[in-house]
């Protein structure tokens, strides 16, 4: 009996808690998405069990039913008709779901989502830095040379202006205008004010509403100090900017809004800036760098143990130029022996980001990932870890959480031996040329990275990457699939695992009928049977056929690979045609899809195997 599609679709709309609870709603190939303002509303035990609907789950923050090729398309029209919503696209159905994420996970998000455009900026930058700062301390002449001076420019460009860069990133992130993001982030380290990075020679303030006094706090005081090497004031900064920019589009008069948006965009924002966000961070870092100077001198190590575990913590924050006053101090102190006990310990944490930034780039299968970190690993060796962290390690998170691990231990094995150092601004490899025992140096840098490595070739996996070959491959001709009703042909090469592998829940459940997954080394997709293409998706990421002898057959390219919208993705087949065994369906770029971040598993399923007699699969 044929599916009732206005029947379908308001069972489904019954479930969901009204109108006013679903933020967006689009398909994809097979199932509906949707994102929900309140999951607690939507009845999914009644949602289960409406007819046509073949699973229900959450992933990334949309709510699926699975419906399948060919009818979830008519149950969307009849479900837009009903409700009376307009059909999103998967990008809006995406961002609505963000939009409920909680608080912890959309800053994540967000932060990666900020960093991972301007990665080749910053692991340029950093591996640079490392390098000329190695030959200027190996070879005094070269650091007073011409060309040590234009090369130590050309490399720290991207840190000098960070702020700049994330300021224009966040800006996009954010739905704000790139060009007044950009202006903050200028304004944030602009000439007029002391360098950041010079901030314990003091600076001068301004006083914009008098003096007003709240026990040490003056109302109105506005230090005239920049941002150099800070993230988070400045992504905080340009979140505030979008919101002002994007409230006064919606309020403004068309015929002022040229005029007047702008201006009072950057002037509210940076009036906020400077009076409440960065008041607040450096109120912050006082904390942070008072809690570090006590903690490293606690006795039997322990010290060490916490701030080298929490130190690259303080390198999100942007805090860790600041401990410079630290080593300064230490080094100036009798009581430490005019020693910087400080940089062992920084040294530890750094080089543990080495080991699980290499560790990420020799057990990734991704050619892009590869890229990226072992680079930034290099970079982390020579002292500069803000692109392991930010590009790597942070993003894949049990990294992070490894060289932590790793970090701690090897600070407090350095505080165990008294190590120090006789200058400070120096850490990692380059360090050698300041400590006082470098037998000791190189065993805790062995001891942080050691760990560090270890640790992730051991708990970090790498989700659904598989690295696509470029050597002309045969034809697949091995039988994944059979039944009373004939054989299926593996569709593309690679290696077949079995449905629990799938990494998506409605095909590692096999709701759509009995299912297998390949991971692919080549990206074409050739007809696993003779018969009739009855199913092309526009984005060419899912077709279905259906064979001479009955069986009917998806195969879909991915996992939410839906939301790359066809990029990446070639079809040379249309609804109805007839194909036969072998014939080029599909070419797919693996790369793309891994860079867009989404696993490229391809998934073959048997629609109609509750059907046939006789299944049997190879996995």
């Amino acid at each position: 009996m044929a599916l009732n599609y206005r029947k379908c679709a308001e069972d489904i709309f019954a479930c969901l808690g009204g109108k006013e609870n679903i933020a967006s709603v689009a398909h994809c190939a097979t199932r509906l998405r949707l994102a929900i303002v309140d999951s607690k509303k939507v009845d999914e035990k009644k949602l289960e069990n409406v007819e046509g609907v073949k699973g229900v789950f959450t992933s990334n923050g949309q709510l699926q039913c699975i419906i399948g090729t060919g009818t979830v398309n008519k149950v969307f029209d009849e479900f837009l008709s009903i409700t009376g919503l307009s059909a999103g696209t998967k990008e809006d159905v995406k961002a609505a779901a963000a939009a409920n994420m909680s608080i912890p996970k959309r800053m994540i998000k967000a932060l990666g989502d900020v960093f991972v455009p301007i990665l080749p900026a910053i692991v340029a930058s950093g591996l640079m830095m490392g390098l000329v700062e190695a030959l200027a301390k190996a070879l005094p002449g070269f650091a007073a040379s011409d060309w040590f001076a234009f090369l130590d420019m050309v490399a720290n460009t991207a840190f000098a202006y960070l702020p700049v860069i994330v300021a224009v990133s966040a800006a996009r992130v954010f739905g704000g205008n790139i060009f007044l993001g950009a202006v903050i982030g200028l304004a944030m380290i602009h000439s007029a004010l002391t360098n950041g990075w010079n901030a314990a020679n003091g600076y001068d303030v301004w006083y914009l509403f008098g003096h007003i006094k709240f026990g040490t706090y003056t109302l109105g005081q506005i230090n005239q100090l920049g941002y150099q090497g800070h993230v988070i004031p400045v992504m905080i900064a340009v979140w505030l900017m979008s919101k002002v920019e994007n409230w006064l589009h919606e309020h403004v008069p068309e015929m002022l809004d040229l005029f007047v948006t702008p201006l009072t965009t950057v002037f509210v924002t940076l009036l906020l800036t400077f009076t409440v966000i960065g008041p607040v961070f450096s109120t912050a870092e006082t904390w942070v760098l008072s809690a570090a100077r006590q903690l490293i001198t606690i006795g039997y190590g322990i010290g060490a143990l916490i701030m080298g575990a929490i130190y690259p913590c303080t390198v999100v924050m942007g805090l860790h130029h600041m401990y410079n006053v630290i080593e300064a101090g230490l080094l100036a102190s009798a009581d430490f022996g005019n020693l910087n006990i400080w940089m062992p310990i920084a040294s530890a944490a750094n080089f543990a980001q080495f080991g699980a930034c290499l560790a990420v780039g020799m057990k990734a299968k991704s050619s892009k990932t590869k890229a990226i970190a072992i680079p930034s690993s290099l970079s982390a060796a020579l002292g500069i870890t803000e692109p392991a962290i930010f590009g790597v390690n942070m993003r894949f998170t049990k990294p992070f959480v490894c060289a932590m691990i790793g970090g701690a231990i090897a600070a407090m094995f350095g505080s165990w031996f008294g190590l120090g150092a006789t200058a400070y601004g120096v850490t990692g490899i380059p360090g050698y040329l300041t400590v006082n025992n470098p037998l000791m140096y190189t065993i805790m840098l062995a001891i942080a990275g050691g760990i560090a490595f270890a640790l992730t070739m051991v708990f970090w996996k790498e989700e659904g990457a598989v690295e696509t070959k470029n050597e002309a491959l045969a034809i697949p001709t091995e039988t994944i699939m059979s039944c009373d009703k004939g054989e299926i042909v593996q569709p593309v090469n690679g290696e077949v695992i079995c449905a629990s592998q799938i990494p998506d829940p409605m095909f590692s459940a096999e709701s759509m009928g009995p299912s297998v997954g390949i991971n692919p080394i080549e990206g074409k997709i050739y007809a696993p049977v003779d018969g009739v293409v009855t199913m092309v998706f526009p984005t060419n990421h899912a077709i279905g056929i259906t064979s001479d002898t009955g069986m009917e057959i998806l195969i879909h390219i991915g996992v939410d690979t839906v939301n790359m919208e066809g990029k990446g993705f070639t079809g040379f087949v249309k609804q109805g045609d007839t194909v036969s065994k072998g014939q080029l369906l599909i070419e797919f770029d693996s790369m793309k899809i891994e860079e867009a971040g989404y696993s490229d598993c391809v998934i073959v399923a048997l629609t109609n195997g509750f059907d046939c007699n006789e299944v049997e699969k190879v996995k």
